[in-house]
């Protein structure tokens, strides 16, 4: 099994926004329109938020989206896995190892020197992948300030 990440562009948004639909739908999280309207601007290409299509040979079988920031406890660039998702019919294949290292693999060509993800607590097994690939639980509480308020 070879997968690709192909750049998620502009014509590629109904698309891409379809899967993102499915995906926060399905980790309990409903894309607001506030959201809807961001992943129409990440396929429009935002430089702070590279996505891309995973890839089976030639068919668009999920995303991942990078949120590049930076840290001076990381020493520079930091990025965030902030979604990754396999369409339901290609689960349990083994894709979703093949498809975090498409996304460490992108996060490295945009200089990130570190790379962070969140999961759902009740999500073990996702949890137990990437714990497996090298991601380490920072042990640390992830909390939100909604500044905009519609998300």
């Amino acid at each position: 099994m070879t997968l690709d990440a192909e750049k998620i562009s502009r014509p590629d948004a109904a698309l891409f926004l379809e899967m993102a639909e499915t995906f926060h739908a399905e980790d309990g999280h409903p894309l607001s329109a506030a959201g809807r309207a961001s992943i129409l601007e990440v396929a429009a290409g935002v430089a702070l938020a590279p996505a891309y299509f995973i890839v089976e040979n030639g068919e668009r079988i999920g995303f991942f989206v990078l949120s590049l920031g930076y840290s001076p406890e990381h020493g520079g660039t930091d990025g965030f896995i902030d979604d990754i998702f396999i369409l339901p019919a290609h689960r349990g294949r083994g894709l979703g190892r093949a498809a975090l290292d498409l996304a460490i693999t992108s996060a490295r060509s945009h200089g990130i020197r570190v790379l962070l993800l969140e999961v759902e607590a009740r999500n073990d097994r996702a949890y137990h992948l990437y714990t497996a690939i090298g991601f380490t639980d920072t042990k640390r509480r992830l909390l939100r300030l909604d500044l905009a308020g519609d998300s």
